[in-house]
């Protein structure tokens, strides 16, 4: 009969964990090639994502200086010089299409990123918490997301957004918050499978702590969804960002953001400017469509059932 004493750690059952070992990383990319579209949709991101990190640097003018007597210029029209000075044209301010699409880049990439990760910190950590303890805890701690599913997520973020004033930061806050309910949801139903297998068993009885087991032994066996899911969310925030934004509800007006472009066009759609919708929208689709794509490549990369034919 085994007793704390005699089991080792040599012994104990190993957890089937998600390492990243460089034939993983072989095996992902040959087929990642395979898939076809999400290599263009991984493209897609990284242009976006040099222009988030480097929008500054390349950006050929300042988002929000206003030239009046260049306003409403369409994309492409040449000066008396025959110089294009504004490629995708100008707002009803004069301020340059172009400059504001790179630098909104980095605010719609960056909010979204750190919602994702907000959120699911919040949510993993509550799930893993309610799934390993069971009991009050999880009673509590899912009750509590029933409540906020039953609570309209945008008219909670426009009443938190009113009271705590527009800002990047509160804007993150609140839509990291809205969240963590998916990322709790999951963690709870892979900690509560997890918890009663071998190796959890053995690290008990060899004396582990409780976040021991949580950090080491639980949450590397439940990572491979929880990635799905985030990358499914950063779309899901990026179109959230847009809609407050277009609301007015956004970040303050200074910053320009691709939902931000679309609300002030409102009022010039109907004058021909046609161009002051239309690339915002696009970057907004583009962004949460090459996303959705890549998300739904790792979906089918990291399910077990399907890893003999990737």
């Amino acid at each position: 009969m085994l007793t704390p004493s005699t089991v080792s750690a040599s012994s104990a059952p190993r957890p089937e964990a998600l390492v990243a070992t460089p034939s993983e990383f072989r095996r992902a990319g040959a087929a990642l090639l395979r898939a076809g579209w999400p290599v263009l949709a991984l493209i897609v991101l990284l242009i976006v994502g040099f222009f988030a990190v480097f929008g500054p640097s390349i950006s050929p003018r300042d988002p929000n200086r206003q030239t009046l007597v260049a306003r409403l210029k369409p994309p492409l029209q040449q000066n008396a010089q025959g110089i294009t000075e504004y490629p995708l044209g100008t707002d009803a301010l004069g301020r340059d299409v172009l400059s504001r699409l790179i630098y909104g880049a980095r605010v719609s990439i960056s909010v979204g990123l750190a919602a994702v990760l907000l959120g699911g910190f919040i949510g993993i950590s509550a799930g893993m918490v309610a799934g390993y303890f069971g009991g009050l805890v999880d009673d509590v701690i899912m009750r509590i997301a029933d409540i906020q599913l039953g609570f309209p997520f945008v008219l909670l973020a426009i009443m938190v957004l009113v009271v705590l004033g527009q800002s990047v930061g509160n804007l993150v806050i609140v839509l990291g918050i809205g969240q963590w309910v998916t990322y709790a949801r999951i963690a709870r139903g892979s900690t509560i499978a997890e918890r009663e297998r071998e190796h959890i068993t053995a690290s008990r009885a060899m004396g582990a702590s409780n976040r021991h087991i949580l950090l080491r032994g639980i949450l590397p066996n439940i990572t491979a969804p929880l990635i799905v899911i985030a990358s499914f969310n950063v779309a899901s925030v990026i179109l959230s960002e847009a809609t407050l934004s277009f609301l007015g509800l956004g970040v303050p007006p200074t910053v320009p953001t691709w939902g931000g472009m679309l609300a002030e066009s409102r009022d010039q759609l109907l004058g021909g400017s046609w161009w002051l919708a239309v690339f915002p929208g696009l970057c907004i689709v583009s962004t949460v469509l090459s996303l959705n794509i890549l998300g739904d490549w790792l979906r089918d990369f990291l399910d077990p059932r399907l890893r003999g034919t990737r």
